[in-house]
């Protein structure tokens, strides 16, 4: 399961986002992207398919829910969970590519996309 070490792995990560087309993360705003080794137990509890493996989440509100009344907040969250990740690929450019669709599919809920909505 170690294709990626922790560091290896935040890289990826980093890689992932300066890879964004430049018209797409000029959209990003006010959002922090992080790297946890698994998710939380509420953030599990969010799976439709209990025995799934969770990759990644967003934590905030969809930029398509947003207000101009709405009071400033924190910065929005993305977490892509290493382990999780680490289980379902066989080797290294597997994991790379899913952290690359998990970091695209995680972005599609910061626009307001819904699961159903996105190909990833």
């Amino acid at each position: 399961m170690q294709h990626l070490t922790p560091s290896e792995f935040e890289h990826v990560v980093e890689e992932a986002l300066e890879s964004l087309p430049p018209r797409f993360a000029e959209l990003v705003d006010n959002v922090v992207v992080v790297v946890e080794e698994e998710p939380a137990h509420d953030d599990l509890e969010l799976l439709e398919h209990p025995d799934g493996e969770l990759l990644g989440i967003y934590r905030g509100v969809a930029r398509t829910r947003r207000t101009h009344n709405m009071l400033p907040m924190l910065p929005d969250q993305i977490a892509i969970f290493r382990r999780p990740i680490l289980r379902v690929t066989r080797n290294r450019a597997e994991a790379v590519q899913q952290v690359r669709e998990t970091v695209i599919h995680e972005l599609g809920h910061y626009f307001g996309l819904h699961d159903h909505d996105m190909v990833f």
